[in-house]
């Protein structure tokens, strides 16, 4: 079994829709820090358990969309998931989004939920380009997906204004496979 750098076992697998609970509980958490997704606190619904487990399903039944899951020493603690686009002109690209829990960053968790993710959008022969949007203040993730080969395809600028009035520019990566 592969290890991150603190020595934690882990494995990249498919979401099951027994995850559903704990990919909620992940996904508040990492929400009501604020600082990385387009999302407040404030917006985001209690979702019903019923309802993120039709959302597992809908990606789980749909052979250009996944949701990959990380856990440490047999516990969920992140997820990587990839969108496909529904125009026929746009059906061959969809976008990632990712999340892992505050104790798990910073030993890997992401680099190896891109390499999942990746491998199977290589393996797919529907998908041609994985694309994902990052604050441009997130030059920890901006460097991981350079590393990963993503490419700057385009900026928006000021696109995110934050409580304290700031403005944040979207940068929007890509990677061809």
């Amino acid at each position: 079994m592969p290890v991150f750098k603190d020595n934690a076992e882990y494995t990249i697998r498919n979401v099951k829709l027994e995850d559903a609970e704990v990919l909620l509980d992940i996904g508040r958490s990492v929400i009501s820090e604020g600082e990385y997704f387009i999302v407040v606190s404030e917006e985001v619904e209690k979702t019903p358990l019923h309802k993120e487990k039709e959302r597992i399903q809908s990606i789980l039944d749909n052979i250009k969309e996944t949701l990959i899951v990380a856990e440490v020493n047999g516990v969920v603690v992140g997820s990587i998931e990839f969108r496909s686009q529904s125009r026929k002109r746009l059906s061959h690209t969809g976008s990632v989004s990712m999340s892992v829990s505050k104790k798990h960053r910073g030993i890997g968790i992401g680099k190896a939920h891109l390499k999942g993710l990746l491998g199977w959008a290589e393996e797919n022969p529907l998908i041609e380009k994985v694309s994902l949007g990052v604050f441009s203040t997130n030059q920890r993730a901006i460097s991981l997906y350079k590393q990963m080969g993503f490419l700057e395809e385009g900026r928006l600028m000021k696109e995110y204004k934050l409580n304290n009035g700031e403005y944040i520019d979207d940068v929007l990566m890509c990677k061809f496979v």
